[in-house]
């Protein structure tokens, strides 16, 4: 923490392709959930947004980028796990979603994830290392065929509209963005069937920088820091309820 204050800058990895979370504007600037978190958390470090330096973090390659020193944290859209937590530590969490099914407007045929095993043309798509590419395959009669992978949302989103894939999966949440993005040609089918805590990706075992950083949270909620900085990203899409601080997981 010194070190970062002392440089004056922090490096911090967000998803560049995700409305609501991590987005990177037409004039090159961010907006998002995730983007707002970041600065909180820089700003209990003495640094302004502008000393912030936003890295493009994909799901495969968000432990890669801690490990290797390219980043100073992660926040994208990162869902706590035992396998994640292996090679690094996570603060938070700072929210939770659940994994859901986005299809074409006029789909009436899957209406939720057991649909998607009944036919084994469907394909689904989501996003290489990421939670919910796992979690949808129970849900698939063959998932070699079936779940379409690529590295970022945006492709799968495309893939979706030109009818490559009949539905794409992940967190209900960065589905919203790309349904209101979507001119009406996106629909939410079924319920959420995952929990996914959101946390705050750092070096494996920095305790310190984990306690810090959940008490700048905590800090934020009680101020209303967090809430407004949901109302000002994801909660202004239609459908996204203002969440509550989770409680922090202890530090390790």
């Amino acid at each position: 923490m010194a070190r970062l204050s002392d440089a004056g800058k922090v490096k911090v990895g967000i998803k560049f392709d995700q409305p609501g979370f991590g987005l990177q504007s037409l004039s090159g600037g961010y907006e998002g959930f995730d983007v707002e978190i970041a600065k909180i958390v820089s700003a209990g470090l003495g640094l302004e947004p502008g000393d912030i330096e936003f890295v493009e973090a994909p799901s495969q390659r968000r432990e890669e980028l801690i490990e290797n020193g390219s980043v100073d944290l992660v926040v994208a859209t990162y869902t706590i796990n035992d396998a994640r937590k292996e090679r690094i530590s996570f603060a938070g969490p700072y929210y939770e979603a659940g994994q859901q099914l986005m299809v074409a407007e006029g789909d009436s045929t899957i209406t939720g994830p057991d649909a998607l095993k009944a036919n084994p043309d469907t394909k689904v798509c989501s996003v290489t290392g990421s939670t919910p590419s796992e979690q949808i395959k129970p849900y698939l009669a063959n998932a070699d065929q079936q779940l379409v992978l690529f590295d970022v949302y945006s492709k799968c989103a495309d893939a979706l509209r030109t009818g490559q894939v009949q539905a794409v999966t992940t967190d209900n949440v960065i589905l919203l963005g790309f349904v209101a993005q979507s001119d009406g040609a996106f629909k939410l089918v079924g319920d959420q069937f995952t929990k996914e805590p959101y946390g705050i990706g750092i070096k494996k075992g920095d305790t310190a920088f984990c306690n810090f950083i959940d008490q700048q949270l905590k800090s934020a909620s009680e101020s209303g820091a967090y809430e407004a900085a949901w109302k000002d990203t994801a909660g202004s899409v239609e459908g996204a309820k203002t969440p509550t601080l989770p409680e922090a997981a202890p530090c390790s």
